[in-house]
């Protein structure tokens, strides 16, 4: 028989806790007991691997805390309500949502459901957002897009997600936030926009055009490579090369065209909508593309093929991202604790003709 009262854990916490009206998991459960969530799933599954001392602590604090496992998740060793929360900026943004869609069916393939949020770039919505889906009792959180990495100005703009960390596993899909419970996957933006840039060298341009609509994580990675590139090369970081604009082809467009005096012979953007406005004012202008200017976009999208002449892209291996965070998702809600928190994928550049690569 359990002695319960001669176990000493912090109870004034579980108290505390408890009266706030919160949700009590598995996460909260190890928090309070001091151990990891891999061993409250022992615990919780009778398991012989647990010492009798830390089983009697977990034990104590699952009574104190009126914590009830899901005996439908018995399987998985969890507390499980198989449903994942994904959170984007903007579901009507192409890369959005065909990350979207790559979860879903893979997440549907393993039989959870979905809840899905679109937050915006604001730090507000996001944090708002994050605490909307936490109160759904997700099993896991998923935000997709390097904004939720912050500008990088201030570490507190990833706070939330740290704190979200506590109460389960979340996962970055091009993103990179350093924390305990925090699993990030992206594509070496870095090292693909110094590839291409070093492309666009070796065919003789020497002007190139870096366009970008944000200062998120991804688009300083990528800004950080075409800037190393140049330099690696002998050339001038050129301020005026350096261009930050909305994320609307036309708009690029008569940006572009406004600004008829500045001279460059090549054009790398952050993403492929941006690229096709380029394009767009090559069209416009009547400047032959690739033999007079060559434009590269990044995510290698459908848009890439949807323009005349087709568009050479930087891929970050989106499909790839997704399916990769499913898989380790899948190993961390069965208990494992060997799981890379860490996950870069190398790009790679599909040639196609608005280039001469």
């Amino acid at each position: 028989m359990l002695n319960f009262g001669k176990m000493r854990y912090d109870n004034v916490r579980v108290k505390e806790f408890t009266e706030r009206g919160d949700y009590v998991n598995i996460y909260d459960i190890a928090k309070l007991s001091g151990v990891s969530i891999a061993t409250v799933s022992r615990v919780v599954n009778g398991s012989p691997r647990v010492s009798e001392k830390t089983k009697q602590k977990v034990l104590a604090v699952i009574q104190e805390s009126e914590y009830t496992p899901n005996v439908f998740a018995r399987g998985l060793g969890l507390d499980s309500m198989k449903t994942i929360g994904i959170l984007c900026p903007d579901i009507s943004d192409l890369y959005m949502s065909e990350a979207v869609s790559y979860l879903e069916k893979s997440l549907q393939n393993y039989g959870y459901d979905c809840i899905l949020g679109c937050s915006g770039n604001g730090q507000q919505e996001k944090e708002r957002h994050a605490r909307s889906l936490l109160s759904k009792r997700i099993d896991t959180l998923i935000l997709v897009g390097s904004t939720y990495a912050g500008t990088g100005k201030d570490p507190a703009e990833t706070d939330y997600i740290r704190a979200a960390a506590e109460k389960v596993p979340v996962f970055l899909i091009n993103s990179y936030v350093e924390g305990e419970n925090i699993y990030c996957a992206y594509g070496d933006e870095w090292r693909g926009a110094y590839d291409v840039t070093q492309a666009l060298l070796r065919r003789g341009k020497k002007r190139i055009l870096f366009l970008s609509d944000s200062h998120t994580y991804s688009a300083r990675q990528k800004l950080a490579g075409y800037e190393q590139a140049l330099s690696d090369a002998g050339y001038p970081i050129r301020g005026e090369l350096k261009f930050y604009v909305k994320d609307e082809i036309h708009y690029v467009k008569e940006m572009l065209l406004a600004h008829r005096t500045l001279e460059f012979d090549s054009v790398l953007a952050c993403n492929d909508s941006l690229a096709v406005g380029a394009l767009k004012y090559a069209g416009a202008r009547g400047i032959r593309v690739p033999e007079e200017l060559s434009v590269v976009g990044y995510n290698n999208s459908r848009m890439a093929v949807c323009c005349e002449p087709e568009l050479t892209s930087v891929d970050n291996r989106l499909e790839r991202l997704c399916n990769d965070a499913v898989d380790r998702m899948l190993l961390v809600l069965k208990g494992e604790t060997a799981v890379d928190q860490v996950r870069k994928i190398p790009c790679e550049i599909v040639k196609r003709c608005s280039t001469d690569f």
